[in-house]
This record gives C-alpha cells, structure tokens and sequence, in this order.
C-alpha cells in the first residue's frame, strides 16, 4: 500500500522497508554513480599505502567500478536511520560501501603460496593508463602527517578511521559495517575480536595537526578523481618498446604462414575458428547465398513485417563484410561483444539469413540480418574488425506495428534507426510534453534516421523522446528506445480492444517506461481503467494500469499508477511482473493508496476497473461500485479487496 500525499502527489511513499532490503543493479548503479568520488576517495584511503599512490589510484577506481552486484542482493543495514533521506539511508550506497571496503581491505592481506590470490589482491586490469604515471596533488604539512599515520595503521584500523572520519559514523555504526565485510570473521586476524582491535588501535585522538578529520580526509591530497600525471621510466619504456615491435613482427609472420593454407581464418575477422564442416553450415555462412527482397516486394506482399525489407546500404555488395558477419554470427570469438534480449536463443543462423542493411554508420561498418525469426546487428570499426559487436532481438511474428525500424547505432546517448520502406515520415516528440511542437527527423535515401536523444540511458525523467512514423496508409505509430534492437510500440486503451497511442496518452506516465528497459518489450499499453471523485472537495484522480509485453510472450511487467489532480507523474500503487493482470487475458485490475488530502485529512483510496462490482476493505467498510475512499491514519495497510459481478474475489495487483 503506497502512501500519497497532496504536496507530494508526484511520489510514491512506501513505509520502512526491513533492516536488510534487497538492493538490484539498477539501484546500486544509481548509487555508484552519484557517490563516485567519495567512494573511489574511501577505497583509496582504506587501500595499503605500500602499493604506491599510482597503483592506489587506479585499484580504487576499479575496485568501485567492480562492486555492483551481479543481480539482486541484499544490503547491510543502513548505517543511521536518523539522518535525513540521502546517503546516509539510501540501501544502494550502503551495499556498494561494504562491497568497496572489503576489497579493499582484500587487498591489503598478504599473499599466500598455497591459497588463489583474491582478485584485489592483483593489479587491477581496467583502468590502465600508458606511459604516465598519477597520482592527486599534494597537500600540507597536515596531509603529510595523516598519511604517514595512516600507513603505520592496519587494514581494519584504517577503514575505521576513514568511516568515523570521512562517513561521520560512530564507533556503533563503524563496527556494524566492520563486521559487514567480515572483519570479525578473518580466519587470519591474530585478535580474538578484530574490530574491537581496530578501534584501540586509531584511538580517540583526532588526526595530526589542527584540522578535524573530516577537513583532512576531504582534501585534495587523498582525491584520486583530482589528480596530476608524470611520465614513466622513458629509457626502460623505450627498450619494451623495441621488444613489443619485434614479438608483433614475429606474430604478423607466423599469421601469415597460418593463414595461406586454403580457407584459413583471416577473412572471418573476429569470429572464432570453425567447429564444423558440414553443407548446411557452409551455405548460411556464404555471403553469395543471402536471400535479398525485391525493393516494391512490400507493396504486393500480403505480408508486412521484416521478410519484405529490400537490402539496402552503400556496403550491400562487401563480400568480405558480409562473410565477417555471418562468420562472426555462427562463431562469436572471445573478443566480440554478444547481447541478447531475454529469451532470445544467441546460435548460428539455420540457413542463408536476409540482409536488411550494410553500410557504414558513425564511425563503423553495420550489418543488419534477419532469419525469421530474430534481427541481427553485427557491426565493427571501419578501420578493422577488433572490437566486433554483436546484437540479437526476437521479433517473430511481428506485424507492420512492429516492424517499423530497427536500430542501426547508438553513440554519445543518440540513437539512430534505420526505418521500413513503407514509412513516409518520422519525426520526434517528447511525450511530457504532448503539446509541444515536433522535431522533423531527416533520413537518407536508405532510410537511416538522424541521431537524436534516447531514453533508454538517462539518468533522470525530464524528458522522454518518442518516435512517430507515418507510413504510406497515412497510419501513425508511436515507438520509444528502451535499448533494444527494435523499439517498443507504444497504445492506449483497454487491453484486449487497444489503439495506436497518442501523445496526451503518455503524458504523465512516460517515466514509468523506465521499469520496462532492456527486458525484451515489444509493446507497452497505458489504460485509464477508473476515475475517482476526492474527499474534502479536492478534485477529480484517475487511475492507469501500465502492461510492458515481451516477444516472448512471458514476463510482462504491469505497473497501477495513481494519477493525483494538478499534473505531474503519476505515483506508482502497485506492481507486478509474469501475471495475466491488466492483459488481454485478464483486463481487470485493483489497487489501492493512502493519501493526504488538502485539508490534512488521511484517506484510503482504491479503485478497480469497470468489471469490479463492490470494494471492501479488512476490518472496515464495503462500498458498491469499483471505487472506495475512506478515513484512515497514517501507516496503515489495510487489505482491499474486489469483487467481480460472478462472486468472484479479485486482490490488488502484487
């Protein structure tokens, strides 16, 4: 049950969550992100001064760069629950606070000639910098002090005088971290309690000089995203130098001994070597073998979708691309790049595919290819096949809603489509904004959209860009990125009778698409399922249901939003992802809010979609019809409940 409030009809208010929430990848990277410097500033202080500041820097940077969970994880308890909403209580920055300073604390144990090393133990792979050396700018006398004091520290030592420093905790709240990252459970640690330990050793004194700690441990001096560079060795430098060039001549030689012999590997480019020798596979990776439509196919075809896009692209007739690509298709090698959207099988092509596209866009070579079943995106540098890219996207049965365009690049967070034959015009909204003017899109003669804005990485909602095509009916179609191959189309209406969406449909709940991102979507429906009259004369609200379908057919994600008088986003009541709620199968849906009115009065809201027949609350009233509001407090969860004409009971999406 979400509470809602009238100065704050905009957000959805949740209760306390437990002592240990569950933290994903989007909300860990959310925090990583916006706390960068202060934790790369922490890893860097907690790390032993003994590997040098250079290597300091750059094992800090990676050490943060490498604390996102692998999917969902559940967080420490968030240090003060008495701060004010931030850092200090934000689950995400807790959870990628511990996870930074056990590596760093890792890092600092010695190795072993029996034991793996750990992996911060090891010199970081990413990030490297060549030929210079860096390190943040000196400081005082002051600065000078502390490090040398830090050094004399140990690992655990120093992460408790950085989190009473630099976080402002108390010695409560730093031992509760410390035994976060597993200080106390250190099989090596020669103290029967390592915490405690820790804490002696820093002691209460402050650190040296007339400065506090926090002042210290803020200054630039122990900044690694502040930093000065210097050049290495430059003598030793040129003598590895000189060596590198005589192993890369020797490796050009033995590669080109390797690759004379018949079919060798050097016209696949980045794909791996073959696994198979057998006809079938030959002739899908034959480029002379790919089906191509004719260009007015479409026009005759009682088909619309992918099967009837001509070939089109300056490189259409690049044997040796096209054989890298269909090479790389069957035989991804280590190097290339592989994303697929869920449910999407990543295997060779059955047969010769089709080629949509060949060309070069921003700065590299693309491939567009379709096997009836998926759209293929290889693309590679144009000035060789290292870092190869390969993207697949399931759009069986699709239809001329779906198949609309397909994107060709994406660079500086633009993206770029190339569009179907029969599309006459695109142009480019802003769905916030449903009544401001549009942004004419220029295509080339094959088809290829100008770069523009995509939502598919942004940080905050402020805006959100849709793409509308008309295509030679006069039909209009609205699509948005959500960092897939294909874009997702965009209706309105009931589920099981929906219509093309128009902008004012998705004016307050465009930002919710956001829920919907890299998960496979092929169509997302926004449904007004209720209107409901507010207590204290407060005006009219209305009540959406979001369902975001898959090409796969499973895992829809639906979300219920409660829409407050006065504009703004809608407050996310509920949501629920895998079920039939709110789809053609089931079109019915019921949620429910707590909200604060004007007048200052609490009230308990719900409403149902037209086919609710009365809505009854636990332990309280029971009203006919599909909408309920009644006087309530503040934090409370009562269980609402509808009922269908038929007797059936229908619970609040979940």
């Amino acid at each position: 049950m979400l509470n809602v409030s009238s100065s704050q009809s905009t957000k959805a208010a949740s209760p306390s969550g437990p002592a240990s929430p569950v933290v994903d990848v989007e909300q860990a990277e959310a925090a990583l992100v916006e706390h960068y410097p202060r934790l790369v500033r922490l890893a860097y202080l907690v790390l032993p001064p003994a590997l040098g500041r250079n290597r300091r820097v750059l094992t800090a940077h990676a050490l943060v760069q490498r604390a996102l969970p692998r999917g969902r994880a559940s967080a420490p308890a968030v240090p003060d629950q008495r701060r004010q909403a931030g850092r200090g209580t934000d689950p995400g920055y807790a959870y990628v606070r511990c996870q930074v300073l056990r590596a760093a604390l890792d890092a600092g144990l010695p190795l072993r000639r029996r034991a793996w090393p750990k992996r911060a133990q090891l010199p970081p792979l990413l990030p490297q910098v060549w030929g210079l050396r860096l390190f943040p700018r000196s400081g005082g006398a002051d600065e000078l002090a502390l490090d040398q004091r830090l050094a004399a520290l140990s690992g655990p030592a120093r992460a408790a005088y950085v989190l009473r420093g630099l976080e402002r905790l108390t010695d409560d709240e730093t031992r509760r971290i410390l035994d976060a990252v597993g200080v106390d459970t250190d099989p090596d640690s020669e103290e029967a309690d390592g915490i405690a330990a820790a804490l002696a050793e820093v002691g209460a004194d402050g650190p040296p000089g007339g400065r506090g700690p926090a002042a210290l441990l803020e200054s630039p001096e122990f900044d690694p995203c502040s930093l000065q560079a210097r050049p290495t060795d430059l003598m030793r430098r040129r003598q590895h130098l000189k060596a590198a060039a005589v192993a890369a001549v020797a490796a050009l030689v033995c590669g080109a001994l390797l690759g004379m012999p018949g079919d060798g590997w050097g016209p696949d480019g980045a794909a791996a070597p073959p696994y198979a020798k057998n006809p079938a596979a030959e002739a899908a990776l034959d480029p002379g073998r790919l089906t191509r439509a004719a260009p007015a196919a479409w026009k005759q075809s009682a088909r619309t979708d992918f099967s009837v896009w001509p070939a089109r692209g300056e490189l259409t007739d690049d044997k040796a691309l096209l054989r890298r690509a269909l090479a790389v298709w069957a035989r991804p090698g280590e190097t290339v790049q592989v994303s697929a959207t869920p449910g999407t099988a990543s295997g060779a092509p059955p047969g010769p595919p089709q080629l949509l596209f060949a060309g070069p866009v921003d700065g590299a070579r693309v491939v567009l290819l379709y096997d009836g079943l998926r759209v293929v995106r290889y693309a590679e540098p144009q000035d060789g096949t290292g870092g190869a890219a390969l993207d697949f996207a399931r759009v069986d049965g699709a239809e001329a809603g779906d198949s609309g365009a397909v994107v060709v690049g994406r660079a500086d967070g633009n993206v770029r489509y190339l569009t179907a034959p029969w599309v006459r015009t695109a142009v480019v909204r802003d769905l916030l904004k449903p009544d401001a003017a549009v942004t004419a899109l220029r295509r080339s003669a094959d088809g290829v959209t100008d770069p523009f804005g995509s939502p598919a990485l942004a940080r905050e909602c402020r805006s959100w860009n849709a793409l509308q095509l008309r295509d030679h009916t006069g039909a209009s179609r609205l699509a948005t990125d959500l960092g897939e191959l294909t874009p997702a189309r965009l209706t309105a209406g009931r589920p099981d009778a929906p219509r093309e969406a128009a902008p004012q449909d998705w004016a307050r709940t465009a930002c919710s698409l956001a829920a919907a991102r890299s998960h496979g979507v092929r169509v997302v429906n926004s449904w007004q399922y209720a209107r409901q009259a507010l207590p204290d004369g407060s005006g009219g609200a209305a009540w959406v249901c979001t369902r975001a379908e898959t090409w796969r057919g499973g895992g829809g994600r639906v979300l219920a939003q409660f829409l407050a008088p006065g504009g703004g986003a809608g407050a996310v009541a509920a949501k629920a992802e895998g079920g039939p709620d709110c789809g053609v199968r089931e079109p019915r849906v019921l949620a429910g809010v707590l909200w604060k009115s004007p007048a200052g009065g609490w009230y308990l809201l719900a409403a149902g979609s037209k086919d609710v027949s009365s809505v009854a609350v636990s332990g309280g009233e029971r009203v006919s019809g599909n909408v309920l509001a009644a006087p309530t407090r503040q934090g409370t969860r009562p269980t609402v409940t509808g009922t269908l004409p038929d007797g059936t009971k229908l619970p609040t999406l979940r």
